[in-house]
């Protein structure tokens, strides 16, 4: 008798210790977030009322945010969500394309978009195949946002394609191909990650860096790099986007919470960031950033510039296929504006 009830509470006790482990994964669910954006920016603020969102639908849930790139830059921001670190970041093309190569097509055309009404029409043509190639990398994208155009920052004066050779450039580090490109045109790139920015412009290592004016101001690079060259050269698109892995083990509820988030962010964040371009280059004059605007000839060679680069980037930084639908789409909008829609 007494071995029979020992081996009924033997039986108990595994029964028992069978579910722990998920009830306390249902407790545990964690949602920790890499990205590059500053503190307190409006993106932090974004992502702070997104998990509040996600955190009221997934009871126990653990929702942290790590900004300044205190994880990493971009390319080691995607390596630690795939292997668990993080479940989840924001982050421009620089650090997507490491998931998914064919996204760069929305960030490395220099001076094809001419206004922000183009950037969305062909992402939003563009999202559906773009989220589909990312779930069958293992990611699930949540919501699409975007940073303002980027402009030249620079500690002297620049106004056209030459006056740029005896500086050195900021370059990703995740991004050989560019600075391959770069090289070979007569300008001199340095790697690094955004966290060596400020203090490589400090000692000198770089002179000019290619930024968004929020972040310039954000970061307070204008402080050494005072001169800004007014040109839209390219868009910085984003998206934040969580591991399959992460978004499997939430409650439904919550997977519904943080997709619709997820959108509402993302329109909120493109919407501010937009706004506050104009604002972020009023605040920085204010404090004595000089805005170098150039003229028609300067533009001509802009423009002449960026028509050399397509073929380069065409098949190496921009994958050929989704290099020709960019193309596709955008002349496809500019031929219905130009008849009125």
């Amino acid at each position: 008798m007494k071995t029979i009830r020992r081996h009924l509470l033997a039986s108990a006790l595994l029964s028992l210790a069978s579910l722990l482990p998920a009830a306390a994964q249902a407790q545990t669910v964690q949602l920790r977030l890499g990205t590059v954006v500053p503190k307190n920016s409006l993106y932090h603020q974004q992502l702070l009322e997104l998990g509040e969102a996600w955190r009221a639908a997934q009871p126990g849930g653990r929702f942290v945010v790590f900004t300044d790139g205190s994880q990493g830059g971009e390319a080691e921001i995607a390596r630690r969500m795939r292997i668990g670190q993080l479940q989840g970041a924001l982050m421009s093309v620089v650090g997507l394309r490491e998931i998914e190569p064919s996204i760069a097509a929305l960030q490395n055309l220099p001076l094809l978009f001419r206004s922000w009404e183009e950037v969305d029409y062909v992402r939003e043509k563009m999202r559906p195949a773009m989220e589909k190639r990312f779930l069958e990398r293992g990611f699930v994208v949540i919501g699409w946002g975007d940073a303002g155009w980027v402009r030249f920052f620079s500690k002297d004066p620049a106004f056209a394609p030459d006056d740029f050779k005896r500086m050195k450039f900021f370059a990703w580090g995740s991004e050989p191909e560019q600075q391959a490109i770069m090289k070979s045109l007569g300008y001199t790139p340095v790697p690094l990650e955004t966290a060596d920015i400020l203090p490589s412009m400090q000692t000198g290592m770089i002179n000019v860096v290619p930024s968004t004016p929020y972040f310039a101001l954000a970061s307070q690079v204008y402080g050494t790099a005072s001169n800004m060259l007014e040109i839209n050269w390219a868009p910085i698109v984003g998206a934040l986007v969580v591991t399959q892995k992460a978004w499997d083990a939430m409650s439904p509820a919550a997977q519904t919470a943080l997709r619709s988030s997820g959108d509402k962010v993302g329109v909120q964040m493109r919407a501010k960031a937009r706004q506050e371009v104009d604002e972020a280059v009023d605040a920085m004059k204010k404090r004595g950033l000089t805005v170098n605007k150039p003229n028609a000839a300067q533009m001509a060679q802009w423009n002449a510039l960026a028509e050399q680069l397509y073929p380069r980037i065409r098949g190496s930084m921009v994958p050929a296929e989704t290099f020709d639908e960019v193309f596709m789409h955008l002349r496809a909008y500019r031929a219905g504006a130009a008849k009125g829609r």
